[in-house]
């Protein structure tokens, strides 16, 4: 007889079944093989607050401090699914916050490139993850919506944070032609959209929503 269900176990299984209740939305009835490595993979309890490891293995966000969370594990892995990682990419995270997230693109791509507005956030997230063995990462201070032009171009940027005001115009450049991106739009906490936008190799870009979501304000 099998014994009980691992947390994490428990948590990777209503992670695909949230994919496939979403279906409708996303497009996306379960999500990809690498993606679910990754979230099987990626220890959630060392990037929760003192106090809250009991709680990594539920599919909600926590907070983590500065008005920050770290994100619900479906979306995690609904983000990360979207870009459709083969593993050669650079990758631009905007929101480093607790590391989570970018321990799962650095699982999938060949180099992450995170900011974070709060300095505390960005250096507790950059010692985490060298002490957790993610040497494809660098992770900087600094404000998401201008980018990391000297970086550039990439061929996968996420937002974790949402753009009031639409896609940053910014982070539209520094997307490689036949790139795409993740991004969460709209003003309101309750008044959001998870988009997916891309770039053809001839540089017109497209936006699809993919589903509502809700994020705190990029700033």
């Amino acid at each position: 007889m099998a014994g009980p269900k691992s947390p994490r176990q428990e948590l990777l299984e209503e992670i695909a079944a949230d994919a496939a209740e979403t279906a409708g939305y996303t497009g996306r009835a379960r999500f990809s093989p690498r993606t679910m490595e990754a979230m099987a993979k990626v220890p959630r309890e060392e990037f929760v607050r003192g106090g809250d490891e009991d709680s990594a293995y539920l599919n909600l966000p926590l907070p983590i401090g500065y008005g920050q969370t770290i994100s619900q594990p479906y979306i995690v892995a609904l983000m990360t699914d979207l870009l459709d990682l083969g593993g050669g990419e650079r990758v631009l995270e905007v929101g480093t916050g607790s590391g989570y997230q970018t321990a799962i693109l650095a699982m999938l791509a060949r180099a992450v490139f995170s900011i974070e507005v709060v300095e505390p956030l960005a250096r507790a997230a950059a010692e985490k993850l060298a002490r957790l063995g993610c040497r494809n990462v660098e992770v900087k201070t600094g404000d998401g919506a201008a980018g990391w032009p000297e970086k550039a171009p990439f061929d996968a940027i996420m937002v974790t944070a949402a753009a009031g005001e639409g896609v940053p115009p910014d982070l539209v450049a520094q997307l490689r032609p036949g790139g795409r991106m993740v991004v969460p739009v709209g003003k309101g906490r309750w008044s959001q959209n998870l988009l997916l936008v891309t770039k053809d190799e001839a540089g017109r870009v497209a936006e699809k929503s993919v589903l509502p979501v809700a994020f705190v304000p990029l700033v």
